[in-house]
């Protein structure tokens, strides 16, 4: 301070013709103290100096204090009467509270900054469990509270929070210790100041409690007293923020160039203490040795005289200048050039005004020689600048603290903190991050479920229910997958659903087409064998046209199975069920002319009677067309109304589609069964009515039996086609198809076979009307 006002009364652009003086008040710490030293500045009463002042000694500002306790107090003292206190070290947000300290400024960063900064620099390297300890004042209860605060929005959690005292108990200090004993944090946040943290690490170090990794705020991180006391070990690998380094020109050769002859009594304790003797002046210089006249501070190597890490002295130095500029404004000075006269203060009248100071201080913006900008925001608090240092060992064992990164509020979020290539040391391995947290990540697939009656950090992982994922770690809640896509077995992203199908590939696909071919195969071997004895009685009395009608109907039939296996598309589900349809009525009316004729074959051997006219060849492929195109008719409407397409059933299984063809309407679907129903149940009536008429090959008894096999077939097809899943639905109604073809080319045809082939001697006329 007195090295700043010195350079300013040398100049000849900051207040010309005018000299600052001061008053120096030594408060030890205390608030009493301090408040008393605050009224003496600012009521005028002061011993008379040698020094000839024009003015009254009331002071126009305050520059201090160091702690934030002493400076709330001095603020809120000297607040009413608009004098400015303009502080250097006293960081306490609370202060940036213009209603109660309107005349506060200060040069040292607000910790509302410091604790935002703390808990970014904690979130960086992911600790979200953390213990906190803070001084038992102002400074420590308020940065700890703002921290925590920060800290809850960035997800970290605190697990305790302690604040002490220097002048607390033993007992109270003791009790500290064995907290930070059984905690499960292993990172500790320490909002402390460096006169209070001595007692705990004292503690600390005697039951050899090393392996925590404290984060430090600006009181204490940057102090090397702590790096080279006793338990240096304890505080192995520190990180914490710290008022930058700056330089200040001039300042080393003014320290050493000293003179204890002045008038000024700080000099002369300074001179006593470092040389350790008495001034020839003093009384009582029995008890030291004398000085002797050719000392020099330029020979001492010591914390006063090294300037190579200038935090709080570059903060006081700005905070001097700051109110000789306000000065220089509120005072009216200008400067004129060299041909117009000497620079000038007009307003010097002014000078009882301090509200005017104040207004200039708030307006204030310069730059220092360093090049570093100095102005206030509304709150009075200077722009949020500090370094991040780290604690490390040096090759000679000493600690050194060491600039590792930087931290400014003023940038981008993401900005704001920044490290350099510098590595850091860490308290328990001097490469590897420490990791402090309550419970380990959720890995992807996972949610976190918070333990309760426990912090938020501490929770469960449970697995993501079936599909669901989550794909980040740490995930609050698992996301549903869309309805085409499930979860793989990580549970980590959604993946397509099993498409499920009856398909040519598969096993089942491959029996039913090898049943369905070995259909057409036996009814082509049918055929040919009627065919070659199309001119033999059996075959001819069994009505060789409606008979190789009927066989390729059949082989159509065990074709048309074929359409409902493989990928479902538009036109494959239009086919299957209308071919289907067609077909089998096709089918059942040859069946249905057979039994007719065959029964109308007997009623027309009455006597008078002329029934076989209506039942000729002609009026058989009629009946056949006719009964044919109104199921043709049926299919037609069913594909104009509402035709089958294709179907993702997604409600059935939850983790696989089911590719179905979907019936469109249910009443055509339903109307074409009921119709080869009808036909069906008419055919049996009138082949059982024609069962024991008098032959020796009565056709009629085998087409009952095969009508039989064909309703009951269907008839559990129903049941079994609405409770079948999936493809295993297509399964049962080509099951249903082949069965009930299978049922009428062996009852109808296979007797025939038979007697072709191994009963030739009843192949013959006489057997055949024998009766």
């Amino acid at each position: 301070m007195l090295f700043s006002i010195e350079e300013i009364n040398n100049r000849t652009d900051i207040l010309p013709g005018i000299s600052l003086g001061y008053k120096i008040y030594d408060t030890c710490g205390s608030v009493e103290m301090t408040t008393r030293a605050s009224l003496s500045l600012v009521n005028g009463e002061e011993k008379k100096t040698s020094v000839s002042c024009s003015k009254i000694e009331t002071v126009q500002a305050i520059i201090g204090e160091s702690s934030s306790t002493p400076t709330i107090a001095i603020s809120a003292t000297v607040g009413p009467l608009h004098i400015p206190v303009v502080s250097h070290f006293a960081s306490c947000a609370c202060l940036s509270d213009r209603k109660k300290y309107p005349s506060f400024f200060r040069t040292v960063p607000s910790d509302y900054f410091q604790s935002r900064a703390l808990a970014k620099l904690v979130k960086h390297f992911g600790w979200t469990w953390v213990g906190a300890l803070c001084s038992n004042n102002d400074y420590g209860n308020n940065g700890i509270n703002e921290f925590i605060s920060a800290a809850k929005k960035e997800g970290i959690c605190v697990e305790y929070s302690k604040a002490f005292f220097k002048t607390d108990p033993r007992e109270k200090i003791l009790k500290i210790v064995e907290i930070i004993k059984a905690s499960t944090s292993k990172v500790i946040v320490a909002f402390v100041a460096n006169t209070d943290f001595g007692i705990l690490l004292k503690e600390m170090a005697l039951q050899n409690m090393t392996g925590f990794q404290w984060i430090g705020s600006e009181s204490w991180i940057s102090d090397i007293n702590p790096a080279n006391a006793e338990w240096q070990h304890v505080l192995k690998g520190s990180l914490g923020f710290a008022i930058p380094k700056a330089e200040i020109t001039g300042l080393g050769e003014f320290l050493t160039k000293l003179n204890p002859a002045s008038d000024i009594a700080i000099y002369k304790e300074l001179w006593e203490t470092v040389f350790q003797c008495k001034l020839s002046t003093q009384e009582n210089v029995e008890m030291k040795q004398l000085c002797k006249s050719n000392e020099s501070l330029t020979q001492v190597k010591n914390l006063y005289t090294d300037v190579s890490d200038l935090r709080l002295a570059n903060n006081v130095y700005k905070a001097v200048y700051a109110v000789a500029y306000a000065l220089h404004s509120s005072y009216g000075c200008s400067q004129r050039d060299s041909g117009q006269g000497a620079d000038v203060c007009t307003n010097l009248a002014d000078n009882q005004r301090p509200w005017k100071i104040v207004n200039e201080l708030k307006r204030i913006h310069f730059t220092t020689k360093a090049g570093e900008d100095v102005f206030f925001d509304e709150n009075g608090d200077p722009a949020a600048r500090y370094d991040v240092l780290n604690w490390q060992q040096g090759k000679d064992g000493k600690t050194m603290i060491v600039k590792v990164g930087f931290y400014d509020a003023s940038l981008q979020t993401h900005r704001q903190l920044s490290f350099n290539n510098i590595n850091i040391s860490w308290s328990l391995n001097n490469l590897q991050v420490p990791v402090s947290v309550c419970s380990p990540s959720c890995p992807p697939g996972t949610r976190k479920a918070v333990q309760k009656g426990r912090a938020i950090c501490c929770f469960d992982c449970i697995p993501c229910a079936e599909g669901e994922i989550s794909n980040i770690t740490d995930s609050i809640t698992c996301i549903k997958c869309p309805p085409e896509l499930w979860s793989n077995d990580k549970k980590d992203t959604c993946v397509l659903k099993l498409v499920e199908f009856l398909s040519f590939q598969e096993r089942m696909g491959i029996i039913l087409v090898s049943f369905s071919l070995l259909g057409v195969s036996f009814t082509i071997i049918i055929a040919v064998i009627f065919f070659k004895h199309k001119d033999t009685p059996i075959v001819r009395a069994n009505n060789s046209e409606l008979s190789f009608l009927l066989l390729f109907s059949l082989s159509l039939c065990f074709l048309c199975s074929i359409t409902f296996i493989g990928w479902p598309s538009d036109w494959s589900c239009m086919l299957r069920h209308t071919a289907f349809g067609i077909i089998f009525v096709l089918c059942i009316s040859c069946v249905l002319g057979k039994t007719v004729v065959v029964l109308m074959a007997f009623r027309a051997t009455l006597p008078g009677t002329n029934v076989m006219k209506w039942f000729g060849p002609l009026q058989q492929r009629l009946s056949v067309l006719a009964f044919t195109l109104v199921q043709v008719i049926i299919c037609v409407i069913w594909l104009n109304v509402s035709p089958p397409f294709p179907y993702k059933n997604m409600n059935y299984y939850k983790e696989k589609i089911i590719l179905e063809c979907s019936l469109g309407s249910a009443i055509g679907f339903w109307a074409v069964l009921g119709y080869i129903g009808f036909l069906a149940f008419l055919c049996f009536i009138l082949a059982f009515l024609a069962r024991k008429l008098p032959d020796n090959f009565n056709e009629a008894k085998f087409i009952t039996f095969s009508m039989l096999i064909f309703c009951a077939v269907w008839i559990t097809f129903i049941p079994a086609y609405v409770s079948s899943p999936g493809k295993f639905t297509v399964a049962v109604e080509i099951f249903a198809i082949l069965a009930s073809s299978f049922g009428l080319l062996f009852c109808i045809f296979l007797p025939k076979c038979y007697i072709i082939i191994l009963k030739p001697e009843k192949n013959t006329k006489k057997q055949m009307i024998g009766k």
